[in-house]
Order: C-alpha cells, then sequence, then structure tokens
C-alpha cells in the first residue's frame, strides 16, 4: 500500500498522522499556518515512510493505547495489531525529543531511536524537521518485549559499528524503496529490520555485572550532588564525564525508582527546599536560589517547584519561616 499525503492545515495533519500510524493525539508547537507531509509504504506490515513538517508533537496516550483493538493498522494494519508495533526514527533534518518509559533522548540529524507503540510516548519537535520512520511488528523482532524496553528512548548504535551501518542502510532503503518491485521491496525492508534487531541485541549485550552497577550507580549520583550548580548538567554530560554512552547511563538507574533526570530534579529541588527554610537566608530573592542550584530560569524554577512540593516557592518560604 502507498500513501502519499500532505497536510495544509493542523486539523488536517493530525488526521494523516493516525492514518498513516498509529492513533496519535497532536499538538502544534506554534500559532500560524501548518504544513506537513508523508510518504508511506507497506512492505509486508513493515512500513517504511518519509515525514517533513513544521514544528509539532505527538502523543501516544494511554486512553489511545486502550481504544486501540488492532482491527487495523492503516498502513501498516494486516492484522498485527497497532499496540503491537515498534518504530524507529531516523533524524535527516531538524531536532526533536522523544520521551518514552521514564528517559528521553534528543534527536539530531544521524540520530536513531527506538519508540514502543504498546506503551504512552511523546515525540516533539521545536523546528522544521525531516525523518525516517520504520514502523514493524514486535513478532518481526527475536527479542522479548520487556528486554527491549531498555532501549526506548534512548540513541541505539550510537556508539556502535552497527548502528552506523544500520543508519545507511535506512537512508539507502528510504531512497530505493519507491523505485523497486514490492518483491524486491520486502526483503529488502525485511533485511533494515533484521539489522536493526541485530543492533538491538547487540546494545542490550552491553549490560554490567550487578556489582559493577551499584558501584557504578553510587560514584554517578555523588557525581551529581557534586555538580548541581552547573546547569548545564544533563544525562549526556554525566555520560561523557563518565565514558560511557547515555543508554548505560540509563541502564544503571533501572531498578533505583528514579531516572537519571529525576534523580537531578530530586536534588535540585532538595536543595531549594533547604536554603528557602533557612531564615539566615530569608533575604535572598527567590530566584537567586533556584539559578544556585542549576534552575537558572525564574518561570521554570517556580513551575518545577510547585509540580514537586505542592506550592510556589515564594509561599513555601512563607510558610517556612512562620
Amino acid at each position: 500500500m502507498l500513501l502519499e499525503s500532505t497536510a495544509s492545515d493542523f486539523d488536517g495533519w493530525k488526521s494523516l498522522v493516525s492514518d498513516s500510524f498509529v492513533p496519535l493525539d497532536t499538538e502544534p508547537q506554534r500559532r500560524g499556518g501548518f504544513r506537513g507531509a508523508i510518504s508511506a509504504r507497506d512492505y509486508d506490515s513493515v512500513v517504511m515512510s518519509y515525514i517533513s513538517a513544521n514544528p509539532h508533537a505527538v502523543l501516544r496516550t494511554p486512553s489511545l493505547i486502550s481504544a486501540d483493538t488492532g482491527t487495523g493498522a492503516g498502513t501498516g494494519g494486516q492484522g498485527a495489531g497497532r499496540s503491537s508495533y515498534y518504530k524507529v526514527s531516523l533524524q535527516l533534518k531538524g531536532h526533536g525529543l522523544l520521551v518514552q518509559d521514564g528517559r528521553e533522548v534528543s534527536l539530531a540529524p544521524g540520530s536513531l531511536a527506538i519508540y514502543d507503540t504498546s506503551r504512552p510516548y511523546t515525540l516533539s519537535f521545536d523546528c522544521d524537521f525531516s525523518s525516517y520512520v520504520m514502523m514493524f511488528p514486535q513478532s518481526r523482532v527475536n527479542l522479548p518485549a520487556e528486554t527491549v524496553r531498555q532501549l526506548t528512548a534512548t540513541s541505539i548504535g550510537a556508539e556502535h559499528q552497527l548502528g552506523v551501518a544500520a543508519t545507511q542502510l535506512i537512508t539507502q532503503a528510504g531512497a530505493m524503496l519507491p523505485t523497486l518491485s514490492r518483491s524486491v521491496g520486502i526483503r529488502l525492508a525485511g533485511n533494515v529490520v533484521d539489522l536493526l534487531a541485530t543492533v538491538m541485541a547487540d546494545e542490550l549485550s552491553a549490560t554490567e555485572a550487578p556489582g559493577e552497577r551499584r558501584r557504578l550507580w553510587s560514584q554517578i549520583t555523588t557525581y551529581i550532588k557534586d555538580h548541581l550548580t552547573d546547569p548545564q548538567l544533563t544525562p549526556s554530560t554525566i555520560a561523557a564525564a563518565h565514558f560511557m554512552s547515555v543508554r548505560a547511563l540509563h541502564q544503571i538507574f533501572e531498578g533505583s525508582g528514579e531516572t537519571v533526570s529525576s534523580e537531578i530534579r530530586r536534588l535540585r529541588i532538595d536543595r531549594c527546599r533547604e536554603d528557602l527554610a533557612d531564615p539566615l537566608q530569608a533575604q535572598v530573592p527567590v530566584a537567586a536560589i533556584g539559578a544556585r542550584w542549576g534552575l537558572s530560569d525564574p518561570a521554570h524554577f517556580s513551575r518545577l517547584f510547585r509540580n514537586v512540593v505542592g506550592s510556589p516557592p515564594a509561599q513555601y518560604r512563607s510558610s517556612s519561616l512562620t
């Protein structure tokens, strides 16, 4: 099946995106007009799509997943059920952010990332972008879904030759598939999925022994505490400081009850609460306390503090000092 469609407004894009992939909510990222285009081809339930669009966000919500009975899958359905697909995105132009399973990964040109349609995710773009997206049934990958879950919202293959090979093959296949016969296209699309499954297996084989993982977790949490004042403290900078991939860093935190980002936020808010409740710092501006602990945007600091603590920082200080 071939789908080549263009949307000239956001309502049209909302419908087009859900028809092309899985039921999704969409949100515009800016006011004004909107244009987007999708070229998608189905090769025996492996859907290869080229997408270009203005800034927006797509959300796979729990309610949409519950309502998705799998009776058809738009371009990619053939009985597999839309809630049981993996999607692999190769960013071509622009930048985006993928969030799933408590992790987030920035998408820059060349980034290869995987997400699972059976669980909620958010994919947002703050500028015009283009990307290739492959969607295929989970049954095409001979790996347990719970194991593959360790890879969602990470940059897969970024540090391995296999990842480079997969990126090159997806790019070449995206250009070649429209010119091939259906039978040849099905074989080529299947080869791409097989290579992606190999990349996933290679990534998953890099797990650490439990004792080593605990040691690294302790070392990294100490590093986070020592660098909370740095506004540039992120999973990427932490991983670089410890000579590991971001995916490996996220794996170390699995089972701890916190993600890397949530650990940073929790510790920063804890420090801010201590300072706001300190009578000796009553004259220090609220914004200055946030900036001291790496939260330099006053509005962001106020929202984050309220979400975590339940009241704005100024109100918290007032009630703590009375």
